[in-house]
């Protein structure tokens, strides 16, 4: 990186949804699972910024330009009865990886994590994700190998809704 590049991170506004909409897709294209984005700008306003949000962002910015976003989201441990820090995505455009954009949304997460006291900073990662994965344990994550996530989506979620 060079000295006038500048990296800044800052909470998301409305102006930007049309930055990480574009940026979902490419991640969504990166996973191979671009055929489940049904995810609209209009959907994405309402989740971020509607009466009731049901999430937040962070903007990564290379001198001005939007070059990454993390998606996230409190949940609640009812073992450590406190909330947690659920990141749903955290997405760097391919030309700016490797300059270490990645560790710094990621510690500015924990940082937020840590300033509204939550016990735990979780997120997933495809198991055949390998640079992810020592990305990811290399900043000091663990990697649970005993939990499957549980997913009821679609048809399956109306079909359980009405089950007697």
């Amino acid at each position: 990186m060079s000295t006038d590049t500048v990296f800044s991170i800052r909470p998301a506004q409305p102006s930007d949804v049309s930055h990480i909409h574009g940026m979902i897709v490419e991640l969504a294209v990166f996973e191979k699972l671009e055929h489940l984005v049904v995810a609209t700008e209009a959907m994405l306003h309402e989740g971020l910024f509607g009466v009731r949000p049901a999430c937040e962002a962070i903007i990564g910015e290379e001198n001005g330009e939007v070059v990454a976003f993390a998606l996230f989201f409190h949940n609640f441990s009812t073992f450590l009865t406190k909330k947690g820090l659920y990141l749903e995505d955290l997405y760097v455009r391919q030309v700016h990886r490797g300059k270490g954009y990645g560790t710094q949304m990621l510690k500015h997460l924990a940082q937020i994590a840590v300033e509204r006291e939550c016990g735990r900073f979780e997120w997933s990662v495809l198991d055949w994700n390998e640079p992810a994965i020592q990305f990811y344990k290399a900043m000091g994550a663990d990697i649970l190998p005993d939990w499957r996530i549980c997913r009821v989506t679609g048809d399956s979620l109306d079909a359980l809704a009405e089950r007697r």
